[in-house]
């Protein structure tokens, strides 16, 4: 016997050690929905089979019935997508034929019969060699099993034929699920195999809103460790900025004292003294950033991707969205086409203070920088979906609901914030006039040099989050539930200061070098957190998980670095916008002839 959802302590022994990690199925659940409010007696529950797949490559799946299952004799619902979020996540449901009603149990019945030639035991047989796993759904509620096991030897393959449902009811509405998997048939060719089930109805105490919660796993996200990464992360913050508050205002006292009194002194004493420092950039500080139209679009985006994670988190606090199957997915893609007045407004405003002249080549750039490269990777991962069968591949009708969603959402409202940006804030009131005649750049030390700092300056930024990537990662690419997005607000705050405390010393630095680049330098210094970021993903792939294959393979690295990329143009603009006021505050305060 081998119960497929079982409850948090595994069994010493049995088939889990031929399938170590079966146990933790518990602990997947890839989408979820708020399901029946009431059910009468007797009434139909339906039984969707949605997916299969090898256990170790989460997201390799394929449609249940492209194994050689049969199908029960009741009338066929045809399949369906609630949601862009589903069919984007290749949740493929299929009616599984089997008659269930509402408390009316069922004993163990027959309900179809494979005929197992030789095309189908090596299909079946392929599936157990790869631990295949495969996913129901019964009222939204999400039921896993395993197809079969080898025996000892591996010479030998069994199929489970016999589905136990027991089905827990509170009052008319149904709160929990369990399957029992039994019946181990060998697999011989040109042989019968008869496909059973029975369903069992019993009372719960469960409430219908605390249904979830049997998936989630408080021991694993609320760790210690957990709690003492982002104590330590708050530290670091502490310390950070603490230790920028002292230098930055102790040296700038010192700044401003020797500068007034470079002020009281005639132009024959001025000549003669030593100037040095970030005031004799005065003039040449806030000259326009090279490629502005680039620049300011990566501003844009960047701004719009930290409106979209901060709303998105928000939401997922007060909602619980992995409650409903592909909402996080939708809820995210929403967002993104409701804020491009972000990415407009910041993006169009920043271009025309730069003098750029075409604004509306930087509209079309900041609007479709972020979907070309998530369209991009999809559409090259997509290939390699339909080349494997795999459910992931992405409909073409999905395909031309996300492209009208770019061209008639997302630019629109792009061009709304691009206007508004342009009128409200788009005049150059800069502190200091800007030189006609660029101040050439004096030599300094190699570590000194803008090339040296950016690369130095993403090191704190993942530092302060890497403990989070880990269960971020675990929860996307292995079988976990991420709920805790309280943590993940705290680490996004812990993340936004760092950001602006790094690049502002690293700006104040490369200004008192009299090194006037420091728009690219800033905004590169924090991105630079993306390429620790996917360093770090390599580790995860080869040490925390097991996958293998090229979809798997390609999907991971495909959507790691879009995920590193994405993370990267936020923490850009987030220390930009840090250090473009600190810029301003610093020169403002000074006296310029």
């Amino acid at each position: 016997t081998l119960l497929c959802f079982c409850d948090s302590t595994p069994p010493s022994s049995g088939p889990s050690t031929l399938f170590p990690q079966t146990v933790e199925l518990r602990g997947f659940i890839k989408a979820l929905g708020k399901g029946k409010i009431f059910y009468q007696d007797k009434e139909e529950v339906v039984l969707w089979m949605n997916t299969v797949g090898p256990y170790h490559n989460r997201q390799e799946t394929y449609k249940y019935f492209s194994l050689p299952f049969c199908v029960g004799s009741k009338k066929s619902i045809s399949h369906y997508h609630e949601t862009l979020g589903e069919a984007l996540q290749g949740v493929e449901l299929e009616f599984s034929g089997l008659d269930i009603k509402f408390k009316d149990d069922v004993m163990p019945a027959t309900y179809c019969e494979i005929d197992l030639d030789k095309e189908k035991r090596d299909a079946f047989v392929y599936a157990i060699k790869n631990h295949y796993w495969y996913q129901m759904y019964i009222d939204d509620l999400p039921i896993w099993g395993i197809v079969g096991e080898a025996d000892e030897n591996g010479e030998d393959y069994y199929l489970w034929t016999y589905k136990k449902l027991e089905i827990g009811f509170n009052g008319n509405r149904i709160v929990d699920v369990n399957l029992t998997s039994e019946g181990k048939v060998k697999l011989v060719p040109n042989t019968k195999i008869q496909m059973s089930y029975s369903v069992k109805w019993k009372k719960s105490d469960v409430k219908f809103e605390d249904r979830f919660d049997k998936y989630l796993d408080p021991s694993f996200f609320q760790h210690r460790i957990h709690w003492f990464s982002i104590f330590n992360s708050f530290m670091m913050v502490i310390f950070l900025v603490g230790l920028v508050s002292m230098i930055l205002m102790r040296t700038l006292r010192k700044d401003y004292a020797r500068y007034s009194k470079e002020e009281e002194m005639d132009d024959m004493d001025r000549d003669l003294g030593d100037e040095y420092g970030w005031k004799q950039v005065h003039g040449d500080v806030f000259r326009p950033s090279s490629h502005p139209l680039i620049f300011s679009s990566l501003i844009g985006s960047g701004c719009q991707i930290f409106a979209v994670s901060l709303i998105v988190i928000i939401v997922a606090m007060i909602e619980d969205l992995y409650t409903e199957r592909g909402s996080m997915l939708s809820t995210a893609i929403f967002v993104y086409a409701a804020t491009s007045p972000v990415n407009g407004y910041f993006g169009g405003s920043l271009y025309a203070r730069q003098g750029g002249r075409r604004w509306i080549k930087q509209m079309f750039i900041g609007a479709f920088l972020i979907p070309a490269m998530v369209c991009g990777t999809a559409f090259f991962i997509n290939f390699i979906a339909i080349y494997y069968h795999a459910s992931r591949a992405i409909p073409f009708g999905t395909m031309v609901a996300v492209c009208c969603i770019c061209f008639f959402v997302i630019l629109p409202l792009n061009l709304v914030g691009t206007i508004l940006g342009r009128n409200l804030s788009g005049q150059p009131n800069f502190p200091c006039r800007v030189n006609a005649v660029p101040r050439p750049i004096p030599e300094k030390k190699w570590f000194m040099e803008p090339a040296v700092i950016v690369c130095l300056g993403g090191i704190l930024p993942f530092g302060s989050i890497f403990i989070e990537m880990y269960f971020i990662f675990t929860s996307f690419w292995a079988y976990k539930i991420y709920y805790v997005y309280g943590f993940m607000m705290l680490v996004l705050v812990i993340l936004c200061i760092v950001t602006v405390c790094v690049t502002i010393v690293c700006t104040y630095f490369l200004l008192n070098a009299e090194d006037y680049r420091w728009q690219w330098t800033s905004f590169l210094s924090a991105a630079s957190t993306a390429i620790y970021v996917y360093m770090y993903s390599f580790y995860y792939y080869f040490f925390k998980t097991k996958m293998y294959g090229l979809f798997q393979t390609s999907f991971y690295f495909g959507y790691m670095a879009v995920f590193s990329t994405a993370l990267g143009i936020m923490c850009g603009a987030i220390g930009y916008m840090g250090t473009s006021a600190f810029v301003r505050k610093i020169y403002t305060n000074v006296k310029i002839d």
